[in-house]
């Protein structure tokens, strides 16, 4: 599927990069349209949804439209439920370890070490719905689905923090969800004095709906009993759901990345379901494809250049051959260049990797 692979790529781009350029390029040319657009590459600091705050759902999304392919292709070469179980688990236990590694696990200061992690909550998370997936029907995952969000809404605007009696439920000191993190996860937490985690246990729960929208995703788009032009159109009705449910819901629990509200899910839901649209009609239904390469070299190995982000000094790099001619230029303009050369160096690195056909696969 090769939107899925172009999508990905997409949204890891701004990780890789684009954003900081983004906003650079925006600095040469200050007024109110490129202020919107250089605040939007940044996140909300509470409630609230700018676009630097789709990208992680977006990612976890997409992991679960693979899924239905993944799965199929498995029972197709003969793998037992119990090999697809142990698959699953081996699968978000690696992402768990790796999401440790990132967060400085070989620095063996494991008392600050934070074990909660964005890959740690893409395993979980997967991992829940694709148990899920392998045990229950599509009406009976929706059914569930639907509670998870209902009841999760309510705790979270109802229910406070233990230890913090007649605290706001839905404020960072007083949420259930903080509570559950210092009570239950281990490792360090990063906000509110070490009290807070937004990849922490609880909010895990309701991002399991985000991977199972993306499952329901990849069922509609595998099945053969319609055009591709209506599961288009499917997937365009669903994102407006979606996103009228999110402005309905807002009134009531507000739109919080943080606490992964459920009025988040159906925010993010809408807006992964209609780039998956976008993307799926263009390159699988109309055929346009020359122009995916760009992204696909990202796609392809998105966990790789998260992973080596952290590892690699590509910033030493960049500067090492673009340096010099951003020092010849203005601040701002240098900016830019500088900008500009790390994606330029991160994406040279991963069409590397491509061109030689290896790809970091979990």
């Amino acid at each position: 599927l090769m939107s899925l692979d172009t999508l990905r790529g997409f949204d890891m781009f701004f990780i890789m990069g684009l954003s900081g350029l983004i906003v650079s390029l925006c600095a040469l040319w200050p007024n109110v349209v490129t202020n919107e657009i250089a605040e939007q590459m940044g996140h909300v600091a509470w409630n609230g949804l700018q676009h630097h705050d789709t990208i992680f759902p977006l990612f976890l999304f997409l992991a679960g439209v693979s899924f239905p392919f993944s799965l199929a292709k498995q029972r197709e070469n003969g793998a037992t439920k119990g090999k697809i179980y142990a698959k699953i688990f081996r699968r978000a236990a690696m992402l768990i370890f790796l999401g440790m590694v990132y967060n400085g696990l070989f620095q063996l200061d494991f008392a600050n070490l934070r074990v909660a992690s964005v890959l740690a909550r893409i395993g979980l998370a997967w991992m829940g719905a694709a148990l899920l997936y392998v045990n229950f029907g599509v009406k009976t995952r929706a059914w569930i689905a639907v509670a998870i969000l209902v009841i999760y809404a309510l705790l979270s605007k109802f229910v406070c923090a233990p230890d913090m009696p007649g605290s706001d439920p839905l404020s960072m000191e007083g949420s259930l969800v903080g509570w559950v993190d210092r009570l239950l996860m281990p490792g360090r937490l990063i906000y509110d004095s070490g009290r807070f985690d937004p990849e922490g246990l609880l909010s895990a729960v309701p991002a399991v709906v985000t991977a199972m929208l993306g499952m329901f995703t990849g069922e509609l788009i595998r099945s053969e009993k319609t055009t591709g032009e209506r599961k288009t159109l499917m997937m365009v009705v669903g994102g407006v759901v979606l996103a009228v449910v999110a402005w309905l819901g807002n009134y009531f629990v507000p739109i919080n990345k943080m606490l992964w509200s459920s009025t988040f899910v159906c925010a993010v839901g809408a807006y992964s379901l209609l780039m998956m649209a976008l993307f799926y009609y263009l390159i699988d239904v109309k055929g346009w494809q020359k122009w995916t390469l760009v992204f696909r070299v990202v796609g392809m190995n998105s966990i790789t250049i998260y992973l080596a982000q952290r590892i690699i000094s590509f910033s030493g790099i960049n500067k090492f051959f673009f340096g010099g001619l951003a020092g010849l230029c203005s601040e701002q303009v240098g900016e830019v260049i500088l900008d500009a050369g790390f994606v330029l160096v991160c994406w040279l690195f991963l069409y590397f990797l491509y061109k030689k056909k290896v790809f970091l696969k979990i």
